[in-house]
């Protein structure tokens, strides 16, 4: 083999290995956060990162889980709100064809507010500045 066709060979190894190796890495994590337990002729997954449960059963050598009714409920009424706030959301962009600027008048009376602001802070700074520095001695603390 050539000096070229080694290194060619080792470049698209190297990556293809450390791809290979990583999900074996992320598999490891995971072991830790489900627990099962056996309950009859099912088991009960718990989710110890969420807390969710689920009811998995043995079929045809696979683990199929599925979420226990009280769950499955909780999540029906979730994805239903979720729904409804996001249908208000398109509706609010709708009405306000896109845009999220403020008005003009918002914009006078935030300028107003910081102008009235400002000339007040100015107003203190110069008045501290007139007043006659403290020339005495401050007395020893130690």
């Amino acid at each position: 083999m050539t000096k070229e066709l080694k290194i060619g060979l080792a470049a698209m190894l190297l990556p293809a290995a450390l791809l290979l190796s990583t999900p074996a890495l992320s598999a490891e994590q995971d072991t830790a956060r489900f627990q099962l337990e056996r309950s009859g002729d099912h088991f009960v997954r718990l989710d110890r990162k969420t807390g969710a449960m689920s009811i998995c059963q043995d079929q045809t050598g696979n683990l199929v889980c599925r979420m226990a009714a009280d769950e499955r409920a909780a999540y029906d009424d979730e994805l239903d709100r979720l729904s409804d706030r996001v249908t208000k959301l398109e509706k609010t962009v709708a009405s306000n064809k896109g845009s999220s600027l403020p008005s003009d008048a918002d914009v006078d009376r935030t300028l107003g507010i910081m102008q009235k602001f400002v000339r007040g802070f100015m107003g203190m700074a110069k008045e501290f500045q007139s007043e006659e520095p403290n020339t005495k001695p401050l007395p020893q603390k130690t």
